[in-house]
């Protein structure tokens, strides 16, 4: 146990079944991180929160304080920072770790035990260890995802759920929601250059630039048209969507040669496109969406009905989360999981995440944070889970973008857990 700044940290490290339709089985590593604030005299006291967080493939916070919505739920909870299976202490899945496994259907084979289903069972498992009889869910975009999945699975465990920008369809395939994804970002790429039409020029420089002239990202990775459009992760925030302004006057500097991109710009594309700390983030991505089917590369599948998307494209739009096959043949890091995506991408036999009959049943308070304009999370596929949910509370908002929670996660935490009480 450590304490410092106003709160007090328990490491806990669980063994579980890999597949847990085989107790008996292989074994991993799951690691969460119990947070109480000093101002708890007894923190048994205290009733439990577990925190799912965003995704797939990202680890838990590592708070250095109490502050933004974590403060705000340590005034009256336990939390329990939850390492998602294949993330940060947990037992990794990564370039490095998933050779042990053997070759890529291997691979493969390992991680169909990396999805919502397996991480809502360990979420269970590690509610008995602790002896918890009921607990709440924080879930945060893809947390919310696995929220829908635990009150499939287990709702007799669960004594509310908070929800932000995480209300999954139930029944959508990926291709229905990157259509709606694609839709979502290309009116976000309207609205972020008619504040900045500058950045539209510079954005036209620099691809015409790339058609002329090599560039390397400071890694040594040659810059591409594809990469460049990855800064449209920026377009998902909040105030974030500001920051991409500076990066764009930024881009040229002057050089003997002429005129080339900075080191600055080409060291925030890198940063970007860097898979090295989260690459189930880009094996994993697409297979959050399959129930039942294959899903054959949807991104780039269905990229052939939005051709502002395309890098041939005049100057090409920006993109977002989406998750394309390029990714595996130029990215160093992803480049030996390649034969890996390919199998997880053609898998078929992908079980149910959702119960509909149990979620029309469901009698655990939940509520939810729908932000209007999200580009990640469609709103219309949202408010149609919130239908099928019974008892689900929306407060819909568009003040706020798929990271709110990075912005006033204290307000839309307090506002959400009032919404379960009431």
């Amino acid at each position: 146990m450590s304490t410092f700044r106003g709160m007090k940290t328990t490491e806990h490290y669980f063994q579980l079944p890999l597949d847990h339709a085989k107790p008996a089985g292989e074994t991993i590593t799951v690691f969460a991180r119990e947070i109480v604030s000093t101002d708890h005299q007894d923190p048994a006291e205290l009733p439990w929160l577990l925190f799912l967080q965003g995704g797939p493939g990202g680890k838990s916070p590592r708070p250095g304080s109490l502050s933004g919505w974590l403060a705000e739920a340590a005034k009256t909870f336990r939390v329990l920072l939850l390492d998602q299976r294949g993330t940060g202490l947990s037992t990794p899945a990564n370039r490095q770790t998933l050779p042990l496994r053997g070759d890529g259907a291997a691979q493969a084979a390992y991680l169909t035990h990396f999805r919502a289903d397996s991480i809502v069972r360990d979420a269970e498992a590690i509610r008995e260890k602790l002896g918890i009889d009921t607990w709440s869910t924080f879930g945060q975009s893809y947390g919310g995802f696995c929220t829908l999945t635990y009150l499939s699975i287990a709702p007799q465990s669960l004594e509310r759920c908070l929800i932000t920008g995480g209300l999954a369809s139930l029944d959508a395939d990926a291709a229905t929601v990157y259509r709606a994804t694609y839709a979502r970002m290309a009116a976000r790429n309207a609205e972020y250059f008619s504040w900045y039409p500058e950045d539209a020029k510079t954005l036209a420089r620099i691809v015409g630039h790339l058609r002329r002239t090599a560039e390397h990202l400071p890694n040594g990775r040659e810059l591409s048209i594809p990469l460049v459009q990855m800064l449209g992760q920026f377009l998902g925030g909040n105030t974030r969507v500001h920051l991409l302004h500076h990066v764009f006057e930024g881009a040229f500097v002057h050089t003997p040669g002429g005129d080339r991109l900075s080191d600055t710009f080409l060291a925030e594309i890198q940063v970007q496109a860097d898979r090295s700390t989260n690459p189930l983030y880009a094996l994993m991505h697409e297979s959050i969406y399959a129930q039942g089917a294959a899903t054959n590369w949807a991104a780039e599948s269905v990229l052939v009905e939005f051709p502002g998307f395309s890098p041939a494209a005049e100057v090409p739009l920006l993109t977002g989360e989406m998750v394309y096959r390029w990714y595996f043949e130029s990215d160093p890091v992803l480049r030996p999981l390649e034969e890996t995506a390919r199998i997880l991408a053609e898998h078929e036999d992908w079980g149910q995440l959702y119960d509909l009959e149990t979620l029309a049943g469901n009698t655990v308070p939940v509520a939810a944070a729908v932000y209007t304009d999200d580009v990640y999370v469609d709103r219309d596929l949202s408010i149609a889970t919130a239908h099928a949910v019974a008892g689900l509370k929306v407060w819909e908002t568009n003040e706020f973008h798929h990271d709110g929670i990075g912005d006033e996660g204290a307000m839309i935490f307090a506002k959400l857990l009032e919404t379960t009480a009431d």
